[in-house]
């Protein structure tokens, strides 16, 4: 798919700051190894680069 982005959880925020948590809870991620697709966007990639150690961009 052009334009979008697929963001995996590979780790779980549990023992991470409130920020971290809200972060993952608004790419709509809920469980470890979940997959979601978004639209390839400044906004998304920004969220993604706040918790580089909890998430993977899926090519």
């Amino acid at each position: 798919m052009e334009g979008t982005i697929r963001i995996k959880l590979v780790r779980s925020p549990i023992c991470t700051p409130q920020k971290h948590k809200k972060v993952v809870k608004g790419l709509g991620l809920r469980k470890v190894n979940q997959i979601v697709v978004r639209p390839d966007r400044p906004e998304f990639r920004g969220m993604v680069k706040k918790v580089p150690h909890l998430l993977e961009v899926v090519e």
